[in-house]
């Protein structure tokens, strides 16, 4: 305990002999070990900041309530109690390996050659130097701490068409003179789905959607509407051309699902030219098991048990290599694709570990769990590198930005948080979503822009350079499926009604939300910026 509350103990004890304290102040001196530290010249305990707290309308907790000698963003291990030193984190992009550098910048410089660049517009070989990472720094981690395969035709194929998606993005450059980027939301509905749908996901090349159900199965359509292509496995019967397949292998229900990494076909590549659409499926389930489909023969290829309770979350990484689970048994795992069991196991949160994201380069994971913390590891040994405290619902999405210097994430409470992760330190809390859960946070190709989504029926695009009110301003935008109204300045009452009541707490939006689109009944389970920054979000009709 602090040396002032110590004190005035003392003295409170020795003021009170005559009612048999002198017993007491016995016991304390004979059998008690009593620790004392000194205050950190930390205000936030000081009477005028306990006086402000108790005047905002806020309840949310401090960053580092309830947990002694804690300092944002740490995650206080062989730490000296009230020590602010952070373990230093290299955020910066995985460079590449030579070779591989030489033959990308070769093919981009062959398709400059047959498609020159119109006027004023970079060509493909130089948007290529202004993204690389050149040599190692020490921003960056190592190819020696995250190794990776060999790479092949099929990863320069993607990368020469990553750097042609870049050059020709819709750009998102912020609020200008008060007017917020217009962003676009393409809205997949499913219907007659029965509430049976648990989870969903977009391929990133835009050609496949995949849903998870409570019947254990999976199923998977394309997104245009055509056949999917026929199987490679021959022995396996085609009747007639589909639009879905159902995967079926689970025994419980299935509960997150993750493509893998791809990228938009090119409109100029032939037969020759490796492909580069998602070549797996990730599943996970409360069966306890990890399953990998092969999307090319439609079944599963490997099934990877390690947990020992249901399994919420799956997520690829960056490069497609390593992919990661969060569990009902408290941990998180690393797996490889090539390794039947787990890599690395992340231990340290009391509750289940609901949510899980990759860093970009690949050198560090989250985890965010219903015990109200979130927390970053380093791959390379498992060990926790921050801690953030400061949410006041169980986190239930998790999203890094591309830049790789930001962290988001959200609550069933209706709130999300974006955290600067070098020094660790709470940026802003964003509110507007309804009670429920934000099931889904994607951020913009710049990180400057960040969309969600969630169970009150809407998808919310957020500014994330421009500072909030902290009171929030309100402004109607429409009702979600909750039928929540979407504003924090009145009451709302129910027309036609003399004296009628209300609908209970209203939702405050921040100023910094950029736009609101709701559905009519359908909550949202996901949302997704592809690489030209176009939304892509899907959900299932309630009605």
């Amino acid at each position: 305990m602090s040396s002032m509350a110590f004190n005035n103990f003392i003295v409170f004890l020795e003021s009170k002999e005559k009612e048999g304290s002198g017993l007491l102040l016995a016991i304390v001196q004979t059998n008690l070990h009593v620790v004392t530290f000194e205050r950190s010249a930390d205000t936030q305990y000081s009477l005028a900041k306990l006086l402000g707290r108790a005047q905002t309308v806020e309840d949310y907790p401090a960053e580092d309530e309830g947990i002694p000698g804690h300092n944002p963003g740490s995650a206080n291990t062989e730490q000296v109690v009230g020590s602010s030193v952070l373990t230093r984190v290299k955020l910066g992009p995985l460079p590449m390996d030579p070779d591989f550098m030489a033959d990308v910048r070769a093919d981009l410089e062959e398709e400059d050659s047959k498609s020159p660049p119109a006027e004023g517009q970079l060509s493909l070989a130089q948007n290529f130097e202004q993204q690389i990472k050149r040599e190692e720094s020490e921003d960056a981690p190592t190819r020696a701490e995250v190794p990776l395969p060999v790479p092949t035709a099929r990863d320069v194929a993607m990368e020469v068409q990553k750097v042609k998606e870049n050059r020709e993005r819709f750009r998102i450059e912020g609020r200008t003179g008060g007017v917020a980027p217009g962003v676009s939301v393409v809205m997949f509905t499913f219907h007659n789905t029965f509430d049976s749908i648990t989870c969903l996901d977009f391929s990133q090349d835009n050609a496949l959607v995949a849903a998870g159900t409570d019947q254990s199965y999976i199923r998977v359509w394309t997104l245009n509407g055509e056949a999917l292509p026929p199987s490679e496995d021959s022995s396996s019967a085609e009747l007639h051309p589909s639009a879905s397949r159902r995967l079926i292998g689970h025994s419980s229900c299935v509960y997150s699902l993750s493509f893998s990494p791809s990228t938009t076909p090119s409109s100029a590549s032939s037969s020759a030219t490796a492909s580069t659409a998602s070549k797996y499926l990730l599943s996970c389930s409360a069966d306890k098991t990890v399953r990998l489909w092969s999307l090319a023969t439609w079944t599963c290829l490997v099934v990877y048990r390690g947990h020992d309770d249901i399994v919420w979350d799956v997520k690829w990484g960056p490069f497609g290599h390593y992919f990661l689970t969060g569990s009902h048994d408290k941990t998180a795992r690393l797996w490889a694709t090539n390794e039947v069991s787990w890599l690395r196991v992340f231990v340290g949160h009391d509750k289940d570990v609901d949510t899980v994201c990759f860093h970009p380069n690949n050198a560090y994971v989250f985890t965010g769990s219903c015990d109200r913390m979130v927390r970053m590891w380093k791959v390379t040994d498992g060990v926790p590198v921050r801690m953030f405290t400061g949410h006041a619902g169980n986190v239930t999405s998790l999203a890094c930005s591309p830049s790789g210097k930001l962290l988001a994430s959200a609550d069933d409470a209706g709130t999300i948080i974006i955290w600067d992760l070098a020094p660790g330190k709470l940026l802003k809390r964003m509110r507007g979503h309804g009670k429920g859960g934000i099931w889904s946070l994607s951020w913009s190709v710049e990180s400057t822009v960040l969309a969600s989504s969630g169970m009150d029926g809407t998808v919310r695009i957020w500014d994330i350079a421009v500072p909030n009110d902290a009171n929030g301003q309100g402004r109607v935008i429409s009702e979600g499926a909750t039928e929540h109204r979407i504003d924090g300045t009145s009451q709302t009452q129910v027309p036609g009604a003399a004296g009628a009541k209300k609908r209970g707490k209203e939702v405050v939006v921040t100023s910094d939300q950029i736009s609101a689109f709701p559905t009519k009944k359908s909550p949202v389970y996901k949302v997704q910026f592809t690489r030209q920054n176009l939304v892509v979000a899907g959900g299932a009709y309630m009605p």
